[in-house]
């Protein structure tokens, strides 16, 4: 009977159970990082099943290569399995059972593009939220000295510099190089936010499917090659609404006997491309206020905006634009507008 190996990841340390039948376990091993891959070398093919953690898709590739085949397992729904306290020993145990739920979707092992990819979205993700927060708190110290800088993030710098060189401002000498390094700070977010856009249109200069992605409304380079780079092949999903469902833009349910009730979304799946999607969507809904014949798509979510307000709208277009990008992708064509309803 072939063997089913579930592999505990750790950074130095890892746990190895090895089962030929469910709840059976014949052999387990504690090995360190060094002695890992020995492991596997020479042994029969077998299904290595693991949690699609940290380093899960680097070591998921090295193990391929030796012909086995790896399965990795979302960690949130190997969860419910592991019985009783948290260990490394009822880790292995916990994600045997799981990889035995047929309902229980693997996570497709990303290659090395598509991880170097989702590094670059990462790292401008960290780097805006870091402009976020060194902008709000130039305006905060500003604001206790009675400084207002308007709305929008690209009056800031202008603004408070102004402040900082008018010796008439009230700003204490005392911290007015500070209040310089910060805003040198922010525009070396700036620039390095820009350098990282770059790179990721350096890397989906050649993809078709990014090109193919962007004619949909409101998809643009990040959101096009986020999905590539965090969901990879789409044909895993067996329909549109499976693929939202996936990325958290369909309803909660709690329902039970004859009575049905549906929340708000879910928020489940990878917080980051739902937020690009609902940010492009925003987007979409914003350029077609000043567009006097918007397409269908629009039409239908400017109509929304009007009866259950912006937010609703604009969670609404998402849900549509993430069932489109679904179809884009299975069909390999590129999205055509359809024109509005007479």
């Amino acid at each position: 009977m072939a063997e089913t190996i579930a592999v505990d990841l750790a950074k130095s340390v890892f746990e190895i159970v090895v089962s030929t039948a469910p709840g059976k376990i014949v052999a387990r091993e504690r090995v360190p990082r060094r002695k890992f891959l020995d492991f596997f070398v020479n042994r029969p093919a077998a299904t290595v099943v693991m949690e699609a953690c940290g380093s899960a898709h680097f070591w998921a590739r090295k193990i391929q290569s030796l012909g086995h085949t790896v399965v990795l397992l979302p960690p949130a729904q190997v969860h419910p399995y592991v019985v009783r306290n948290k260990t490394d020993r009822t880790d292995v145990r916990g994600m045997l059972e799981a990889h035995r739920n047929e309902d229980i979707r693997p996570v497709p092992i990303k290659t090395v593009e598509q991880q170097a990819l989702a590094s670059l979205h990462r790292v401008r993700s960290a780097s805006v939220a870091d402009r976020t927060a060194k902008i709000n708190l130039l305006r905060g110290l500003l604001r206790e000295l009675g400084l207002v800088i308007p709305l929008g993030a690209r009056k800031v710098i202008p603004h408070a510099w102004a402040f900082i060189e008018d010796a008439e401002s009230g700003i204490p000498d005392a911290i007015r190089p500070p209040l310089a390094d910060l805003c040198q700070d922010i525009r070396a977010l700036e620039e390095r936010i820009h350098e990282l856009e770059q790179r990721i249109a350096a890397m989906a200069k050649h993809s078709p499917a990014v090109a193919r992605l962007q004619t949909i409304p409101g998809v643009g380079l990040l959101i096009a090659t986020a999905v590539l780079a965090f969901v990879g092949d789409v044909h895993r999903f067996p329909s549109d609404r499976h693929f939202a469902s996936y990325l958290g833009l369909t309803p909660r349910e709690h329902s039970s006997g004859s009575r049905r009730w549906l929340g708000g979304i879910s928020k489940r799946g990878d917080s980051y491309l739902r937020t690009l999607l609902i940010h492009g969507a925003r987007s979409s809904i914003s350029h077609a206020h000043s567009n006097p014949d918007p397409d269908r798509l629009r039409a239908w979510a400017l109509k929304l905006e009007k009866t259950s307000g912006a937010k609703t709208a604009a969670v609404a277009l998402a849900n549509k634009m993430a069932r489109i990008v679904w179809a884009v992708l299975k069909n390999d064509r590129d999205f055509k507008s359809a024109p509005k309803a007479a």
